[in-house]
């Protein structure tokens, strides 16, 4: 398969970590005899810098043009610590969600067997736990219309959805249910939100086409308590913007680290592909950020075009990796020289030579051959 990716690195840790998730699908194509082709543009603070937008023409048009889009990262401290600036690197993102129709955002959530210890929640709480978040990406309040008063004393932001908003993931939802354990809960907070009414009636209705999926409801607060309670519970969740930014972001601790997250952000003809950690300026060029999410990314990158086989390599690495310890300091105390390039280094060459499994510990952690 011959595929153009549009590459937007973005800010902080962005292009560190999709430079492996690049080294990766390169690993991939050589071995599966794919060709990929890559093209990098500027997105975020970044491209504020350097060409006066969050998300410049030039970079649109990439992607527009492209295949699929591997995104890394935005945000930087002199625009989040200034609540007053006009342009914005999220402005980047949301804008480039809406022109490219991203409407449905896909993260997968699982508690690896390697890092149960990890996570802050107890082993027999998360063990097992395979969850997939359906979060409708192109609507609600953060689309909705924002307005400040003359004074600056009150503040409105609307939350609007149509019938073909919900209709057009709420289908994804449900097939995807069918593809696992078969139940949906959809997450509103219909006791109170008009929006989340529609929601329910919506997918009630929906629901008769699936009738193999088992269909429950849960109020958003009480969701979130049930994914810290009881997060086994929960095959495909389906649920709103804002509601889905928050429950996939509070997901994350189950598997010990915001760095192991993926995302894909999916419409009817372009497809976005990123981990779901933020920029994380702080561990810029320091060669302690995690990978894995950008490289899980680049996995589900190859799911959505059939390449099933060369995802579930990745996949396979990357347990491997997690398994001899072979990760940053996020989820690895015990060796303090695992940067982020080796972890990458270490899944593209067992992707390489997937036959050979023996491992020399010592060269792996002096950041030697990898394989032997």
């Amino acid at each position: 398969m011959k595929l153009q990716i549009a590459v937007l690195p973005g800010d902080g840790i962005g292009p560190e970590v999709t430079d492996q998730a690049i080294k990766v699908l390169k690993a991939i194509a050589l071995e599966f005899n794919h060709t990929f082709r890559f093209k990098t543009a500027d997105v975020g603070a970044i491209a504020i810098d350097n060409h006066n937008s969050p998300l410049p023409d030039a970079t649109l048009k990439l992607c527009k043009s492209s295949d699929a889009i591997l995104f890394g990262a935005i945000g930087h401290p002199k625009y989040d610590n200034n609540p007053s600036a006009k342009v914005r690197p999220e402005q980047g993102l949301l804008k480039l969600r809406k022109e490219l129709g991203l409407f449905a955002n896909i993260r997968p959530v699982k508690a690896y067997d390697s890092l149960l210890d990890k996570s802050p929640l107890k082993r027999h709480i998360i063990e097992g736990v395979d969850i997939s978040i359906y979060r409708e990406l192109t609507g609600g309040i953060y689309f909705g219309k924002k307005e400040l008063s003359e004074d600056g004393n009150v503040a409105s932001d609307l939350c609007e959805y149509s019938r073909e908003e919900i209709e057009r993931i709420a289908h994804l939802a449900f097939e995807a249910a069918q593809n696992r354990r078969h139940k949906l809960t959809l997450v509103d907070k219909a006791n109170v939100l008009e929006t989340s009414r529609l929601w329910r009636k919506v997918v009630t209705e929906i629901a008769k086409q699936y009738n193999d999926v088992e269909l429950d409801f849960l109020f958003v607060d009480n969701a979130a308590m049930q994914m810290i309670l009881n997060p086994k519970q929960f095959d495909v969740i389906l649920t709103e913007n804002l509601f889905g930014d928050i429950i996939s972001d509070e997901a994350s601790v189950i598997g010990g680290s915001i760095g192991l997250l993926a995302s894909a952000s999916v419409g009817k003809k372009y497809a976005m592909f990123e981990p779901i950690h933020g920029s994380f300026p702080q561990a810029t060029n320091k060669g302690i950020a995690n990978p894995i999410a950008s490289i899980l990314s680049a996995a589900l990158l190859l799911e959505h075009f059939e390449l099933f086989s060369e995802a579930q390599m990745i996949r396979i690495a990357v347990d491997k990796s997690l398994k001899l310890h072979i990760s940053t300091p996020d989820i690895n105390s015990n060796y303090d020289n695992i940067s982020t390039s080796k972890v990458g280094d270490f899944i593209e060459d067992f992707i390489n030579n997937p036959g050979d499994t023996n491992m020399n510990f010592n060269n792996i952690h002096l950041g030697q051959s990898t394989i032997i």
